[in-house]
Order: C-alpha cells, then structure tokens, then sequence
C-alpha cells in the first residue's frame, strides 16, 4: 500500500515522502497512529503543494538573505565604548552592541543570535566578525571600536 507520511518512521522514510508499505502495517499500525496517510490523489496533490510552498519560502529566505549580505559584507560598523589610556575597554563589545550599531548606522535589523563572535571584543581598534544570514550565507563586517 502507497502511503504519505505525517511523522518520520524509523526504517520507513521520513515526513512528507511517499513510500510503500505492506497492508497490514499501514491499516494496523501508521493509519490509526495519525503517522502516515493513503496516497490518493487529493493527497499527493496536497503533499506537492506543500513542498513547492516550503521551496518557495525557502527561496525567499535566500533572496533576502543575499541582499543583507549585499549591504553589509565589507562595511566597516563602528562601536564607542570607554577604553584606558591602553586602549583596554571598561566592559566588553558583545553581540547586542554590534547589532545595535548596525541597525543604528545602516538601518539593518539583525539578530544578535546571528553575529559569531569567539569572545567578547575588549579593546580599540579594528575586528572581522562574521555574520551569518543563512545556511552557507555569510557576511563579513569589520567593527571599528573606539575608545572615549
């Protein structure tokens, strides 16, 4: 019997994939348990909908993803904070301060979650810092932080 899977089945398949299944196991077992569906025809038409409507939103998410990187990649963003006579920092740049001033000098709104920074920038003077929009999709600024 030709089933749709609502749920992963392990030695089966995975959510959304057709696959083929004995009888007994389909009426007795994945059918009542809400784990999978017969394939009819108005089935498989709704299971296609459903993957060209996640390609599409997947396609969208890409598309925006490539314009923040289009505005952003090797933009130099910089950050006051108060530094000593050394250039050493009172405190530390984290995360949230890049995204502040990012959204503060380009207008760009990113989550703080998407700025990897290995530790917390404590003194003046130029770091690269990578941000990641997407999957495979990463933008390189470099953060400027000036002492007070």
């Amino acid at each position: 019997m030709k089933l749709i899977l609502k749920a992963d089945v392990k030695g089966l398949g995975k959510k959304d994939e057709m696959v083929e299944a004995s009888d007994g196991y389909a009426r007795n077992y994945l059918i009542p348990r809400g784990l999978g569906v017969e394939a009819s025809t108005a089935n498989i038409n709704q299971m296609r909908d459903k993957q060209k409507a996640a390609a599409n939103k997947q396609q969208r998410e890409v598309d925006y993803a490539n314009t923040f990187k289009e505005k952003l990649d090797g933009k130099t963003v910089e950050v006051k904070a108060k530094a000593g006579e050394n250039g050493k920092l009172f405190g530390a740049i984290g995360a949230k301060d890049i995204a502040d001033a990012i959204e503060a000098q380009f207008g760009l709104e990113i989550d703080k979650k998407k700025i990897v920074l290995d530790e917390p920038i404590k003194a003046t003077g130029a770091k690269e810092v990578t941000i990641k929009l997407f999957q495979g999709i990463n933008a390189k600024v470099s953060v400027d932080v000036k002492g007070n």
